[in-house]
C-alpha cells in the first residue's frame, strides 16, 4: 500500500447484502495492505447476523442510527445511537439484533482485516443462490464452510436464549 490519504463519501464502496440487510465496505483490507477495515452496516427491523465468533479480529461498532441489541457471554447491551460497542480479540461469542421497528446503521472497524472479505465471499455466494435457485446446495453448510475459511464460527440464532445468565 503507497503512503496516502484515503476519501470516499456516501455513494463510494461496495455494497453487499448480507445478514438480512446491507453493508458498504467504506475502507477495504485491501486499501489498508489488511491492516483494519472500515464496513457500515444498514439492519432493517428484525434482521443482525446470528451469534458468532472469530478470535483473531477485533471489532468495533459505533451507533450512527437507531439501536441494537448487543449480546455476548458476557451479557446484553441495548446501544443507542452514538454508542461504541467493542469486541475483543479471541473468540468471545457475540452477535447484535435489531428489535425495532425502525432500520438501524452503524459503523464497524476490524483490526485486522479480512471480515469484509468473509462479507464479500458470502455475500456474492447468496448472490449465486439466487440466481440459480435450482442448485441443490446445503446453504447453512456453504455459509460456514466460507466464515471457517475467515476464521469465524456460527452459532445457532437461539444460542444466548439457552443461556439463562443473557435472557432479558
Amino acid at each position: 500500500m503507497e503512503n496516502k490519504i484515503l476519501t470516499k463519501d456516501l455513494r463510494q464502496g461496495r455494497k453487499l447484502q448480507i445478514a438480512g440487510g446491507e453493508y458498504r465496505i467504506i475502507i477495504s483490507g485491501e486499501e489498508t495492505n489488511g491492516t483494519f477495515a472500515i464496513i457500515e452496516m444498514s439492519v432493517p427491523s428484525g434482521a443482525g447476523p446470528v451469534p458468532h465468533a472469530h478470535p483473531n479480529f477485533e471489532e468495533t461498532f459505533y451507533v450512527l442510527e437507531g439501536e441494537l441489541n448487543f449480546h455476548s457471554e458476557m451479557g446484553s447491551y441495548l446501544a443507542k445511537k452514538g454508542a461504541t460497542v467493542s469486541i475483543p480479540k479471541g473468540g468471545l461469542i457475540h452477535h447484535f439484533k435489531n428489535n425495532t421497528d425502525q432500520a438501524a446503521r452503524l459503523l464497524c472497524t476490524v483490526v485486522p482485516a479480512g471480515l469484509d472479505d468473509f462479507f464479500i465471499e458470502a455475500s456474492e455466494f447468496m448472490e449465486s443462490v439466487k440466481m440459480n435457485p435450482q442448485d441443490s446446495i446445503n446453504i447453512k453448510e456453504a455459509i460456514a464452510h466460507i466464515s471457517m475459511k475467515y476464521g469465524q464460527t456460527l452459532l445457532p440464532p437461539d444460542y444466548f436464549e439457552q443461556l439463562p445468565s443473557i435472557k432479558e
